[in-house]
């Protein structure tokens, strides 16, 4: 399998919103939520996205505290933490208005994305603290979860109310499929492979690349290339990915 990153609906659907954010007329309102089942390609895209654009990128741990939250975004931006917590918090703010203003100056936008952040959604505490730090120089934070963050954060509206953008990783579509096969797998294959790939899926991109593999695997072996692409009749019997319900293995029927 081809070793590539394919852009989505849901890829899109983000990009949209970050053009949304980055024009938006009330500055507090920096906050993005991107939210979905896990599965669906979440971390994937916003840890390249990070990387392409040289944003913060921290995933949060299941006992962090705010402590904990400055320090691991001081190790990011390479700042030797001092002892207390307000001094910590200072050089947090320092350094990323820092890194924000050289941004600026190359009209580039910089961002903080925290990945698993259902960890902490329900943390006055740690919410506050990233408020804080996002309200002091309008810093365009992107909360990363798996479905559970929008509805923690109406405990806080003082937070919700700086959301700016949601955007629902949603499962693939069909075309989206298609588009996943045509650019990840060496073996081309028919519509009807495709969709059947589609359905057993569910459409989370894991399963996805799972299927591609095997039929990867089974159309090198049987001869399948550009000129013959694989329909779903020739993998009569053939595992074709894994039910993530029940973790048994999914079989072409005979039938189909």
């Amino acid at each position: 399998m081809r070793n590539v990153f394919v852009e989505t609906e849901n890829v899109g659907r983000f990009n949209g919103a970050l053009k949304v954010l980055e024009r938006r007329g009330a500055a507090e309102s920096c906050l993005m939520v991107v939210d979905g089942l896990p599965g669906l390609g979440k971390t994937t895209a916003l840890h390249r996205w990070a990387a392409q654009n040289q944003a913060l990128f921290l995933r949060a741990k299941r006992e962090w505290d705010a402590g904990w939250f400055i320090d691991d975004l001081l190790a990011q931006l390479n700042v030797a933490k001092r002892h207390s917590f307000k001094d910590r918090f200072r050089q947090a703010t320092e350094a990323l208005a820092t890194r924000q203003s050289d941004f600026a100056i190359q009209k580039r936008t910089f961002a903080l994305v925290i990945d698993e952040a259902d960890h902490f959604s329900r943390s006055q505490r740690i919410m506050e603290t990233i408020r804080d730090l996002s309200d002091s120089m309008d810093l365009i934070t992107i909360l990363v979860g798996m479905g559970r963050i929008r509805h923690n954060l109406t405990a806080f509206p003082q937070i919700s109310s700086r959301v700016g953008q949601r955007v629902e990783f949603a499962p693939a579509s069909r075309d989206d499929v298609v588009k996943l096969i045509a650019e990840l797998s060496d073996v081309p294959v028919a519509d009807d492979l495709a969709g059947f790939v589609q359905q057993v899926s569910g459409g989370f991109t894991r399963e996805i690349k799972e299927s591609i593999t095997l039929i990867e695997r089974f159309g090198k072996r049987n001869g399948y290339g550009a000129d013959n692409p694989l329909p779903l009749g020739a993998m009569r019997g053939q595992v074709i990915g894994t039910n993530r319900a029940n973790g048994h293995a999914v079989i072409v029927p005979e039938g189909v």
